[in-house]
C-alpha cells in the first residue's frame, strides 16, 4: 500500500491539528473535554485528510461487529430488492448488512460460513435451500432468520408470505374476469413451489375447476418451455410461480402468434422490478419486499438484543392488476 493509500489516522489527524492523539480521540468519540475551537480544528483537519473512525475496529473491541448477514440468490431479482430494503432497516436500528451470494460455483453453505466469518451476529437467509438440521446446526452458533419460506422448525426465525393467500387472489381475479380454463406453470424444485402448487389445485377445485399445472421453474426459460409443452391446448389464463417464469411464457405465446392479454391473460407472482417496466405491466401478486426485509431485520436484531424464542411471521400479499390480465375473448 502507497502512501496515497494508506488510511489516515488518529495521529495523522493529531498532527495536522497541532494536537495529542488523546484529544483528537475525545473529539471523535464526541466526548466532553475539548474546547470548541479545538474541536473544529480537529474536525477540519480530519475532513482535509480523508480521516473516517474504523467502525469495525471500535465494534470488535466491544465483542460486538453489529453486522446482520443476509444470504441471497444472485439470479433472482426479487431478492436484490429485499436486500435493498434490508439495507436501510438495518441502519434504522444502528447495524449494518453483510451480503453473500449464493450463485454457480459458489453453494449455500459457503455463503453461508462467510457470513459467520465476517461475525455476523445473526442471519437472515433468502429463500434457503437446506433441510432443517443444517439450519440448526447454524441456529446453535447464532439466530437463524428464514426469510420466504416457512417449512423450518420451531429452532429458528420464519418470515414468509402466505402463499395460499396469494394464488387464492390470483384464481379469484381470474374467475371474476370470467376464466375457466386456468392453468398454473410450477416452480419446479424451487422454495415455495409446492405451497404455490397445492394452493392452486385446491383453489381452482373450490370453484368447480379442473386444475392443470404445468412443470416449470423460476426462471424465464422454464416459462418459455411451459408455453412450448402447452402446444395448441391454449388455455385463456396462466399464473405462474414467479414474474421471471411469467416474462418467458408471455414471450413463448407471443412467438406462436398469441396477444397477452387478448388470448391469454397471464399473471405473476413476486411484483418484482420486471412487472413494474412500463412495457411489460405484469399483473403479479405482490410479497411487498420493504415489510418482509423489516420484518426479517426486526426479528433478527430482537433474537440478538434479548428475545429467546424464535417466532414464525406470515405477511399477506396482495395482488396487483396491470395490463397483462383481462376477460377472455372466448
Amino acid at each position: 500500500m502507497t502512501e496515497q493509500q494508506r488510511r489516515p489516522t488518529l495521529v495523522d489527524v493529531a498532527e495536522s491539528a497541532g494536537v495529542s492523539r488523546a484529544l483528537v480521540s475525545i473529539v471523535m468519540r464526541g466526548a466532553p473535554g475539548a474546547a470548541e475551537a479545538t474541536r473544529q480544528k480537529v474536525l477540519d483537519a480530519a475532513r482535509e485528510l480523508g480521516y473516517r473512525p474504523d467502525s469495525r475496529a471500535r465494534l470488535l473491541r466491544s465483542s460486538r461487529t453489529k453486522l446482520l448477514g443476509l444470504s441471497f440468490s444472485s439470479s433472482q431479482p426479487f431478492h436484490a430488492e429485499i436486500v435493498d430494503a434490508a439495507y436501510a432497516e438495518a441502519a434504522d436500528r444502528g447495524y449494518e448488512i453483510a451480503l453473500s451470494a449464493v450463485a454457480n460455483g459458489r453453494p449455500e453453505t459457503r455463503a453461508i460460513e462467510s457470513l459467520l466469518d465476517f461475525g455476523s451476529e445473526a442471519l437472515i437467509l433468502i429463500s434457503p435451500t437446506l433441510g432443517n438440521q443444517e439450519l440448526f446446526g447454524y441456529a446453535r452458533q447464532v439466530p437463524i432468520v428464514t426469510l420466504l419460506r416457512d417449512d423450518v422448525d420451531g429452532t429458528v426465525d420464519s418470515v414468509s408470505s402466505d402463499n395460499d393467500a396469494g394464488i387464492r387472489m390470483a384464481v379469484e381475479h381470474l374467475v371474476g374476469l370470467g376464466h375457466r380454463r386456468i392453468v398454473h406453470v410450477d416452480g419446479g424444485t424451487a422454495v415455495s413451489a409446492n405451497e404455490r402448487r397445492a394452493a392452486f389445485r385446491a383453489e381452482m377445485l373450490r370453484h368447480g375447476l379442473e386444475p392443470v399445472v404445468i412443470p416449470g421453474g423460476p426462471h424465464e426459460e422454464d416459462g418459455a418451455g411451459a408455453g412450448q409443452a402447452l402446444g395448441t391446448d391454449i388455455p385463456s389464463a396462466v399464473i405462474c410461480f414467479n414474474d421471471r417464469s411469467a416474462l418467458g411464457l408471455m414471450e413463448s405465446l407471443r412467438a406462436s402468434g398469441l396477444q397477452v392479454p387478448g388470448d391469454v391473460s397471464v399473471l405473476g407472482y413476486d411484483d418484482s422490478q420486471f412487472a413494474r417496466l412500463s412495457y411489460v405491466q405484469l399483473s403479479s401478486v405482490s410479497q411487498d419486499a420493504p415489510l418482509l426485509a423489516a420484518a426479517a431485520v426486526e426479528r433478527a436484531v430482537g433474537r440478538i438484543e434479548g428475545s429467546t424464542s424464535p417466532a414464525r411471521i406470515v405477511r399477506t400479499p396482495h395482488l396487483v392488476v396491470r395490463k397483462t390480465t383481462a376477460a377472455p375473448n372466448r
